[in-house]
């Protein structure tokens, strides 16, 4: 069995997985459900669905209406391996609309919440060191795209 991750778009689900996949790599979009009839939030030949894949995890597209907007609740973490790949997918996902936030959080333009994040911060933040830790999660803090140097920095006390 395998678990898929419906997100609901405002009749920009094509856009979005066309978005996502060109992202990120073992990325896909695959078949869509085209309404065979009216339906609640659809007209008949309208895309109603559309089936991605994002780093081989599945996901619905679906085109509903404005009522339920993405909001922080749900977020995908991206578990980056250097900064240069948090720069990449930072940059990528805030562009044409997207948002930053703080401490690696930020929302595309489609509004879906993404931490683009590294595991190398846990060796900061959850170091045995409890001063440098504290010192960087207060840098961490303060961020909105992470910066591993400044984070070990902190740590460290530099």
């Amino acid at each position: 069995m395998e678990l898929t991750t419906c997100l609901w778009f405002n009749g920009r689900a094509r856009e979005a997985a066309n978005f996502y996949v060109s992202i990120f790599p073992d990325s896909s979009v695959a078949n869509n459900w085209i309404a065979p009839t009216d339906t609640p939030g659809n007209s008949q030949g309208d895309e109603v669905v559309v089936n991605f894949k994002i780093f081989k995890q599945s996901f619905i597209g679906l085109n509903g209406g404005p009522q339920f907007p993405h909001n922080e609740a749900i977020s995908f973490q991206i578990p980056c391996k250097d900064q240069s790949e948090i720069d990449k997918y930072w940059d990528l996902l805030i562009t044409n609309g997207g948002c930053e936030s703080q401490c690696g959080w930020l929302k595309d333009k489609f509004g879906v919440s993404w931490q683009v994040i590294s595991p190398e911060m846990e060796q900061y933040i959850g170091g045995e060191d409890k001063a440098g830790a504290q010192r960087a999660t207060k840098a961490m803090l303060e961020m909105t795209k992470i910066d591993l140097i400044e984070m070990k920095n902190a740590y460290l006390g530099n």
